[in-house]
């Protein structure tokens, strides 16, 4: 069985390519290009992550080539107007810088992607500095993980530590990462934990209990709240 992995290092992308404050604009471009990424990190000379520079932010230089904005798109559009005229990485890129822990959750790094609606994170240590690059497909590589996998981590993370008395038949089924818990239990109240637990095993697409108590027909129908 492998490892699940709980924390930002375990997915993330490295070594990472970074510019300095000084980088010039074309720099940067055929940066991007050579590593086919489509934003870089700024690092200040000790290593500390002090900004984004993305195609974003290098796209108004041509978008404003031969425009004439009126007062108002120019009051309206200050900082892209701004980034028009830049040269280096510094006048470039986007500050604060949104960055997440190496040690931080996989849950974490994905609200934090979500609510900034970013492609990309830099992966930092407690002093800020560069360790990593985590992107969007970096969080979905744990649903890459297989059915057996997933099987095997739930029977005994899950299964094993609720459902340890005697006579209790928990059977674990796994289906396109889709987990389903069958048979009769001691403790119905367990349920709901057992449904929040294998929620939390990374790579689990979704949960169906259909565990019944003691004095219940087996074909009873599966316990609510038991989805994801």
């Amino acid at each position: 069985m492998h490892h699940t992995p709980h924390t930002v290092s375990e997915v993330m992308t490295r070594p990472v390519v970074a510019v300095s404050p000084r980088a010039g604009f074309k720099e940067i471009v055929a940066t991007m290009a050579r590593w086919k990424v489509s934003a870089v990190p700024v690092l200040a000379g000790d290593g500390r992550v002090v900004g984004v520079v993305s195609e974003a932010d290098l796209l108004p230089k041509e978008e404003f080539r031969d425009a004439d904005p009126s007062r108002l798109e120019q009051l309206r559009r200050l900082d892209d107007l701004r980034k028009a005229g830049a040269l280096t990485a510094e006048d470039l890129m986007s500050v604060p810088v949104v960055t997440v822990r190496e040690d931080a959750p996989l849950a974490r790094a994905a609200r934090t992607m979500a609510r900034g609606r970013l492609k990309r994170l830099p992966v930092v240590d407690g002093e800020g500095m560069l360790r990593g690059v985590v992107s969007r497909c970096d969080l979905l590589k744990v649903f890459l993980r297989s059915d057996e996998d997933l099987a095997q981590e739930v029977r005994t993370e899950v299964v094993e530590r609720l459902f340890l008395v005697a006579g209790e038949d928990v059977r674990v089924s796994v289906a396109d990462g889709v987990v389903t818990l069958r048979g009769r239990v001691g403790d119905t109240a367990l349920v709901p934990v057992a449904a929040r637990m294998v929620r939390a095993v990374e790579g689990v697409v979704d949960v169906e209990c259909a565990l019944v108590g003691p004095g219940a027909p087996a074909s009873a129908s599966p316990q609510a709240g038991a989805g994801l």
